[in-house]
């Protein structure tokens, strides 16, 4: 009985050890596979490649994408919506993320929120946002977007 007690005392000891250093690593590399995303998007924005930019975001017509007082829905209304309003490299510039502050939520989600910036030849534009990441098989991808642009100067 003392054996058996003392077994599942140590054992129990363990857990409480080990499980604090595993949830620090399970964050990290979440945060890390995220970055990873997240830096694809802008070297993808910065070669002109939206379809390639869309590969960060959740191919669903769950998909949500909010700016403004506007609200899309779908992946592919995100992507239609990219394409309008960036339909040229001039106006797509040069894309920046900084400021990146990742929450793990549970196992397979997270909340990223940021800042971003466009350098352009006659403008700046810049803002933040709040992104919802969740795992799937192929990866983390973004299910909710909330972006908004500061007012410019």
């Amino acid at each position: 009985m003392r054996l058996t007690f003392l077994a599942f005392s140590i054992a129990a000891v363990a857990i409480f050890w080990v499980a604090p250093a595993e949830l620090a690593a399970a964050r990290t590399d979440t945060a890390s596979e995220i970055r990873i995303v997240l830096q694809s998007q802008q070297g993808a924005w910065n070669r002109g490649d939206i379809d390639a930019f869309m590969n960060g975001y959740w191919h669903s017509d769950q998909t949500v994408f909010v700016s403004g007082d506007e609200v899309s829905r779908g992946w592919q209304k995100v992507l239609d919506r990219y394409k309008k309003k960036y339909s040229d490299r001039a106006k797509m510039g040069t894309l920046a993320f900084s400021d990146l502050e990742i929450t793990t939520l549970s196992g397979d989600s997270a909340a990223v929120l940021g800042s971003w910036k466009l350098n352009r030849a006659n403008d700046q534009p810049h803002g933040r946002f709040t992104l919802i990441f969740r795992r799937f098989p192929d990866g983390w991808k973004i299910v909710h977007d909330h972006t908004s642009a500061a007012s410019p100067p």
